[in-house]
């Protein structure tokens, strides 16, 4: 299994390789030079399977046991997992009026993130101490994938890592996890400006390409391919729960709801439906509705800004994981996908190929929420069910209760009232504990588990990145330092 950019101007590389690297040399992505197939009798030979082996069995196709022995891989997943509270690492709530959700939030930051972040935090360990090699990471977040970054390597000798969060975009919550972690090799930058502005300086220092070689430099957002691969198993642990049935022919349908900010989860959803598991997606996005517009009319395009609301994590106008999904429907078109990505760096306005647009609205079905929408869901799954959604949980949950529902009678979904014509799962993201603020824009009653509380009486650290400042010089002069200390 060998990785290849995803506008086609790299050799291919190993996944050690993609791991190890930010953005492709190229400005690309790394994705499989293939994806692999599944037969009827695997997916039957999966679906009783625990979410920690299918993990397993989803990273092996990935990783060849030559690079990572398998007994090796299912040891480094299972010490990923083993800080989670729920003993099923994720947990599968079905609510009333057919709505399921998928609590992807069981991990040490309360974000689905800590999932696919923990494993690919084992992994990058593996071949750093191989290699006796150092690396420094280098990270944006909009929320949650900062402090799951944080936690996937605090700590570790031969790492670290460096953070940008946008001061004022982050929930209280979000913003402490991370500024209170003290280990030596972790380096937070608050920055004053949106989730957008904290990728360019990013983006400034991967393509010097003798800098990023220099200081071996590398990303844990969700442009590292091992952050999707670790997603893949979202969607088959899903349509396993939800499937009535694998004993029909076609296989059943199962549709998979998917909160979206820079698109690396609905990217994993892509490639577990090309791999064969028969379900549909949809993407929802809250009012920064770049990827709503992109699948209803092909117009990839900014807005003129970032508009701030309840789901703050998704609160994202420049969804950089849209050019993994156009390469896998384009036939893997490098050429195509380079002119299309250079069109939309100059003038951040895109309009699909019709070709194309069409592959992607067949693909995937999509849906914006506004806050009112988000407010509205979280009270109403409360007064249903008791149950608290997260303010991006919400956005899937609106989908959710927008949707025409029938009468059901089967028997695996009896304790629901009513259900769509096929089952829906809704992923949830995160946990409502880290959006207190949200909760209470609902009328709701914020619950708030202690570890959470104690964030508020720590000591907090980090530097501040004002306006007008070369963030972009800022970092490299961090990071030259602290390389100078090895």
């Amino acid at each position: 299994m060998e990785y290849v950019s995803t506008r086609g101007g790299t050799r291919a590389v190993n996944f050690e390789g993609a791991l190890l690297s930010g953005y492709a040399s190229d400005g690309g992505l790394f994705m499989p030079q293939r994806i692999p197939s599944l037969d009827r009798d695997t997916l039957r030979r999966w679906s009783s399977l625990s979410y920690p082996g299918l993990v397993k069995e989803l990273c092996s196709l990935f990783i060849p046991a030559e690079l990572v022995p398998r007994n090796m891989l299912n040891e480094l997943i299972d010490r990923a997992f083993s800080r989670f509270r729920h003993k099923d690492v994720v947990h599968l709530s079905r609510l009333k009026d057919g709505l399921n959700v998928l609590e992807l939030w069981h991990g040490v930051t309360y974000a689905f993130k800590d999932l696919s972040l923990s494993c690919t935090g084992q992994f990058l360990q593996y071949f750093l101490e191989k290699k006796q090699q150092h690396v420094n990471i280098v990270v944006g977040t909009s929320g949650d994938t900062g402090s799951s970054a944080i936690e996937s390597v605090r700590g570790q000798k031969n790492v670290d890592i460096f953070v940008l969060l946008p001061k004022g975009f982050c929930t209280q919550i979000q913003e402490l996890q991370m500024t209170t972690v003290m280990e030596d090799n972790v380096h937070v930058f608050a920055a004053h400006g949106n989730s957008d502005e904290i990728d360019e300086p990013i983006k400034e220092l991967f393509a010097d390409v003798d800098f990023a070689g220099k200081y071996n430099l590398m990303s844990l957002n969700s442009i590292n391919w091992s952050r999707i691969m670790v997603q893949i198993p979202h969607y088959f642990y899903a349509y396993f729960q939800c499937t009535p049935s694998l004993d029909t022919t076609p296989l059943p349908v199962v549709e998979i709801v998917v909160p979206t900010g820079g698109g690396g989860n609905i990217t994993a959803g892509c490639i577990a439906q090309k791999m064969g598991l028969p379900i549909r997606l949809v993407t929802v996005v809250n009012s920064n509705d770049i990827i709503h517009r992109t699948v209803q009319h092909g117009d990839f395009s900014m807005a003129e800004s970032v508009k701030a609301t309840l789901a703050s994590a998704m609160d994202i106008q420049e969804p950089y994981n849209v050019e993994r999904i156009l390469w896998l429907l384009s036939g893997s078109d490098g050429r195509l996908i380079k002119t299309l990505m250079e069109q939309f760096k100059v003038s951040k306005r895109l309009k699909l190929p019709e070709d194309l647009h069409r592959k992607l609205s067949e693909t995937l079905g999509s849906c914006s929420a506004s806050d009112e929408d988000i407010v509205g869901a979280m009270r109403r799954c409360w007064e249903e069910n008791q149950y608290l959604l997260c303010p991006h949980s919400a956005v899937a949950a609106h989908y959710h209760y927008s949707q025409p529902h029938r009468p059901c009678s089967h028997p695996k979904f009896s304790c629901f009232s009513f259900l769509s014509s096929i089952p829906r799962c809704c992923l949830a993201p995160a946990s409502a504990a880290k959006f207190q603020d949200a909760v209470l824009r609902a009328n709701l009653v914020p619950q708030i588990p202690p570890e959470i509380t104690a964030l508020t009486a720590m000591e907090t650290r980090s530097t501040p990145l004002e306006r007008g400042q070369d963030w972009a010089h800022v970092l490299r002069g961090r990071i030259e330092a602290v390389a100078q200390q090895w």
